[in-house]
């Protein structure tokens, strides 16, 4: 039971920390735009609060301090909601943001302990940027920026409270009418709770991770699938315009694999199907995507022009060919072809429904004169 939970444990540290797929990155570029429109609105009424604050009675200084605080916070936000419009031009973004949100409550808690040192500890409305600032890392789906906004906000908050203690000359200046007394209990219940509010808003990250994932993958084989494949696609094709490079798309269908599934049964064409899908694995380079969008059909996609692609999937095919699926109980083995087309961007399309449209086109024509090929162009 220890060893299960401690794996599950390094399973999760593991994938909070990892680099999220292609779906997750293009909701929390949505995430980040929703983030920057909050704090947009966040930032307009924290106007209000100096307002409030003189109409209760409170000190001018504190006032003028928390203005300048909000007066700053509403020209960055709106300079973030231009970015965040962007959707992923900025792979730094996220992180800044963060950054950003949480770096502003400890300035203006260490401009309020200038001031009045137990203001810069005990003003909960401020200290409560903290929590906001880790919360809103869940809208991003990625664990490195929940993580690094908690890390970020015990560092400079504890650095804080130990500044104070330093400045301070006698324990009478951690008294305050307004604010009560600083103490070592109240601050570390502070910090706990920031760690507790990471640990939850990390959580739920990860479960979205999850099911996101789950989305995106093709329950049977493992692979990325249709989902996966239609977030893809579009950073795929901006990275080949950005660098000028060419990008083929391979439409790949098993032969006669209907018949084959009636013949050996359902359970036994999973298994061919996941036996395939290893030995394709086993021959895709980097540069080079596979996905099942349905059944027996799957994408290839290779950073190659389309004659480099068609040698590539070509010796694929007659590797495949020469690797027969071998049941169990010594019956006899299967030999297994496939079909293929290809489709170039931005040749035959500039966007994947008009490559699939493409690919299938060339695939119909593999399977009219024979099949066990690889058709990269019309008769």
């Amino acid at each position: 039971m220890l060893a299960a939970t401690d794996h599950g444990l390094k399973a999760v540290i593991s994938t909070l920390l990892t680099r999220p797929d292609e779906i997750m990155l293009e909701i929390g570029a949505s995430g980040e735009l929703m983030v920057a429109r909050l704090r947009a609105v966040i930032a307009v009424l924290l106007l209000l609060l100096p307002l409030a604050n003189m109409l209760g009675g409170g000190r001018i200084d504190e006032n003028l301090i928390g203005l300048a605080g909000a007066v700053v916070v509403n020209v960055f936000a709106q300079v973030w909601m231009a970015l965040a419009r962007r959707r992923r031009r900025f792979r730094w973004l996220p992180f800044v943001t963060t950054a950003f949100d949480v770096s502003m409550a400890t300035l203006v808690l260490a401009m309020l302990a200038s001031q009045h040192l137990p203001a810069g500890l005990n003003s909960l409305i401020v200290w409560c940027g903290y929590i906001l600032a880790i919360l809103l890392t869940g809208l991003r789906n990625d664990g490195r920026v929940t993580l690094m906004a908690g890390l970020l906000a015990l560092i400079q908050y504890g650095t804080l409270y130990a500044c104070i203690l330093l400045v301070a000359d006698s324990p009478e200046q951690l008294i305050s009418i307004d604010y009560g007394t600083v103490t070592v209990g109240s601050q570390v219940q502070r910090l706990l709770l920031l760690v507790i509010v990471t640990l939850v808003t990390a959580m739920i990250v990860y479960r979205m991770q999850q099911l996101v994932q789950m989305s995106g993958t093709d329950g049977l084989t493992g692979l990325p699938n249709r989902t996966w494949l239609i977030h893809r696609m579009p950073r795929l094709f901006e990275a080949a315009d950005d660098d000028g490079s060419s990008l083929t798309l391979a439409l790949i269908n098993l032969d006669r694999f209907r018949r084959l599934n009636d013949e050996i049964g359902h359970a036994e064409a999973d298994r061919v199907l996941r036996h395939v899908v290893a030995m394709l694995n086993e021959m895709i380079d980097a540069g080079e995507w596979l996905a099942r969008v349905r059944g027996d059909e799957f994408v290839l996609v290779l950073r190659k022009p389309v004659g480099t692609a068609w040698e590539r999937v070509d010796a694929i095919r007659r590797i495949l060919a020469d690797r027969p699926y071998q049941p169990e109980r010594g019956a006899d083995a299967v030999r297994l072809s496939f079909s293929a087309g290809l489709a170039s961007y931005p040749h035959d399309g500039r966007n994947l429904s008009a490559l699939l449209r493409r690919a299938d086109q060339r695939l119909q024509g593999a399977k009219q004169t024979g099949r066990d090929r690889v058709v990269a162009r019309e008769a």
